[in-house]
């Protein structure tokens, strides 16, 4: 399956502490359904864990609150690892206000559940918790929760997402390959997005990246076909590789100056790309940034001093390989005059700028790279 591509080792890991994990539990109690539930004690015998059990959780499960067994009255605090992995029959579970931990993969691979509601007090989400949940359309996330985890929610069939402002950490492939995504809002607490973080949500028409985010990892939206505009804002200091590969339906970027670094491919095959505002504090852009962006036809700058240091590292990753119109606050550069403040310029720094009709270079200027000019038509 093309959705698992990435994942496969992360996912052979998991089935593997499936296949291996010894289906032991100390007790096993009825819910109010006349479902069979498993636990282990915990906490020194004072609470209990819901476990995997000897057969398989289906339908409708309602993990209480406490349970009394032989006279002592026992909090249900936690799920453990794995407890309702493959479980396809599993439509619906509620979870008590009491649980305060979900341990990984505690839901995956449970094809038919359609909602869950996480309670207030659980605090993390774990390592592909809910992973492979491809009928999950409805998640709450409380305020208690500071951390998404790995491939947390990868491959659900969420819609919309909502992260509280408590969550100041979203690990890679939380929402990976989630197809149905249109809409996530992103809280001012989280400081990074990582790598593959929303890859392949090939739905999610708009995102807004706060202010508080710093860095956006390789592969974080690659495959969004559906995105049609990104703000990347001041704050965001590196933008990985491959960012956003494939994002065949973003018309426009405006990036920050407070960014530095663009990573190679980060907008490779975005066919319908024809603006990108450039901020001053680029001073990298990695090879084939902007490969294959045939629909480029403007970029926007600021600064061309600024523009004269970026490092690039062939001609691909200059979008004015593609764009051939540079602007400077607005106005289309014909007659380029190169400020005294400027020392060199850089290999391929002007790449294929159709419309200039005249070069100033200034005596500051101690050299200039290889095809800076070139295609200067």
């Amino acid at each position: 399956m093309k959705s698992m591509k990435y994942l496969q080792p992360l996912f052979i890991a998991l089935l593997s502490m499936v296949s291996t994990q010894v289906f032991a539990y100390d007790i096993v109690i009825e819910d109010e359904n006349g479902q069979c539930i498993y636990y282990n004690y915990i906490n020194n015998g004072n609470e209990l864990e819901v476990s995997v059990g000897g057969i398989k959780y289906s339908g409708v499960v309602v993990i209480p609150e406490e349970v009394i067994y032989e006279n002592k009255t026992l909090k249900v605090t936690s799920i453990g690892w794995n407890t309702f992995s493959s479980c396809s029959g599993l439509t619906s579970v509620t979870i008590p206000n009491s649980v305060t931990s979900i341990g990984n993969g505690a839901f995956s691979l449970c094809t038919n559940l359609i909602s869950i509601n996480i309670p207030e007090g659980v605090t993390s989400i774990g390592y592909s918790v809910f992973s492979d949940c491809y009928s999950l359309t409805s998640v709450t996330i409380p305020n208690s929760v500071t951390s998404i985890g790995q491939a947390a929610f990868a491959n659900c069939g969420l819609t919309s997402v909502t992260i509280p402002n408590s969550v100041t950490s979203i690990e890679k492939y939380a929402f990976y390959g989630c197809s149905n995504l249109t809409s996530v809002t992103i809280p001012e607490s989280v400081t990074s997005i990582e790598n593959n973080t929303f890859q392949g949500c090939s739905r999610l028409v708009s995102i807004t990246i706060p202010y508080s985010v710093t860095s956006i990892g390789d592969n974080a939206f690659q495959d969004c076909r559906a995105l049609t505009s990104i703000n990347i804002p001041e704050g965001v200091t590196t933008i990985g590789e491959r960012t956003f590969l494939y994002c065949t339906s973003l018309s426009s970027v405006s990036i920050g100056n407070s960014v530095t670094t663009i990573g190679g491919g980060a907008f490779e095959g975005c066919n319908s790309l024809t603006s990108i505002t450039i901020g001053n504090g680029v001073t990298s852009i990695g090879e084939g940034a902007f490969h294959d962006c045939r629909s480029l036809n403007s970029v926007h700058i600021t600064d061309l001093t600024a523009w004269c240091n970026i490092s690039f590292s062939d001609y691909s990753c200059n979008p004015l390989s593609f764009a051939h119109h540079l602007y400077i606050n607005g106005v289309e550069i014909r007659d380029l005059i190169i400020p005294n403040s400027a020392t060199s310029i850089n290999n391929y720094s002007f790449y294929s700028c159709y419309d200039f009709t005249s070069v100033t270079i200034p005596n500051s200027i101690s050299s200039i790279g290889k095809s800076a000019f070139s295609g200067c038509i």
